[in-house]
């Protein structure tokens, strides 16, 4: 049945304006993708919302033929095919609203490992590199799996660091199995699979990396992993969707900040002032905020494990008091207990996040760090 399921999924998926919500939503409704591909143009019709246009091409052998042909293609290649709806997405991707219908795979996904994406700009510069290095480094005993996304510059640093910490790292493709971009990255992601890692796509052996697919993959880099780190980004950079994507999936998302004059820093500068990503400050307070124990210090380490005790200004001081470390609180109930407005509230939240004192949540709520 699960075989017969995927060449009727995949046909399904191939039809045009059929797209992950459409097929979910037509597979709750009926109970499987070969009840869909079978069901009559009028049993189509009369499921909400599902059209003339969507309904025309279901039933359409030639999609059929391509199924088969992927299929055959899948086989060939030792790819795994995933179907959501038969229960074969990780399961925090599974979680998402918008995960893929469909999702091939090539190595092993680690179940038993804890999902830590990071990424940033293609233009990552030796601030960041460091970062990566001193992260993993300091995360290399735990039960810890990297993902990203292949492309060039922070990605293909976190995947070469990952394996040179011996860490399986996982790598997001925006196109299908029968090519690889960028071509530069080709041998990596060779040695990602030769040393227990894994390749993810939801694109078919037909899809090319179109501009618009990276985009779409970044939700799966989100939607893989509890936490994610931005290393690097200018304003409009690809990682702030995917940092979007992580906030919207309800997953802590960290942002490595820089001087506001370093153009791959802005956008990480700007994740944190807009309370969509907490600020990292020390690899020690970010290693134990995605939950992994506190790492001893390094001498002359750029980001230093030992945490420094700093005496913060009576009003700022005062803030911190305010919150505690079980029950996070808005920035509104905030202003309302301290009777102080909302903006003069937020430089000092943001001064207090940069100290690594405080977290802040999703919907511009707030923890100490402080126990």
């Amino acid at each position: 049945m699960s075989s017969e399921e995927k060449l009727y999924s995949l046909a399904l998926r191939h039809c045009p304006l059929i797209g992950d919500i459409i097929f979910r939503k037509l597979v709750a409704e009926v109970g499987s993708a070969k009840e869909v591909w079978e069901l009559s143009k009028s049993g189509l019709n009369n499921i909400v919302g599902i059209g003339k246009k969507i309904s025309k091409e279901i039933g359409n052998p030639e999609h059929l033929k391509f199924a088969e042909k992927e299929l055959n293609f899948c086989e060939k290649n030792h790819i795994k095919i995933n179907i959501r709806h038969l229960g074969d997405l990780p399961k925090l991707l599974h979680e998402c609203d918008d995960a893929p219908a469909i999702l091939y795979q090539k190595g092993d996904f680690k179940t038993e490992l804890n999902a830590v994406s990071i990424v940033g700009t293609r233009n990552s510069s030796s601030y960041g590199k460091h970062f990566i290095h001193d992260f993993l480094e300091a995360v290399q005993q735990e039960k810890i799996q990297t993902v990203s996304g292949l492309a060039l510059g922070v990605d293909t640093e976190v995947h070469e660091k990952s394996l040179h910490f011996k860490i399986p790292t996982v790598a997001i493709l925006a196109h299908g199995f029968h090519t690889l971009y960028p071509q530069k990255n080709r041998k990596l992601s060779e040695k990602i699979l030769a040393e227990g890692g894994v390749l993810f796509t939801e694109f078919n052996s037909t899809q090319k990396p179109d501009r618009e697919n990276f985009i779409q993959r970044n939700r799966i880099i989100a939607g893989l992993s509890r936490a994610t780190i931005v290393v690097e980004t200018a304003f409009g950079g690809g990682s702030i969707s995917t940092a979007t994507f992580a906030a919207n999936y309800n997953r802590d998302v960290f942002a490595l900040p820089g001087k506001i004059t370093d153009k791959y820093s802005q956008g990480c500068n700007q994740l944190i002032f807009q309370n969509k990503a907490a600020a990292i400050s020390t690899i020690a307070s970010l290693v134990e905020q995605i939950g992994f124990k506190k790492k001893q210090a390094k001498t002359g380490e750029l980001f230093p494990s030992a945490e420094i005790k700093i005496k913060l200004p009576d009003h700022q001081q005062t803030i911190l008091n305010s919150l505690n470390t079980e029950n996070p609180l808005s920035l509104d109930e905030l202003a309302e207990n301290l009777e102080i407005p909302t903006y003069k509230i937020l430089p000092d939240l943001l001064q207090l996040e940069l100290l690594g004192l405080v977290k802040a949540l999703s919907g511009r709520q707030y923890l100490s760090l402080l126990s």
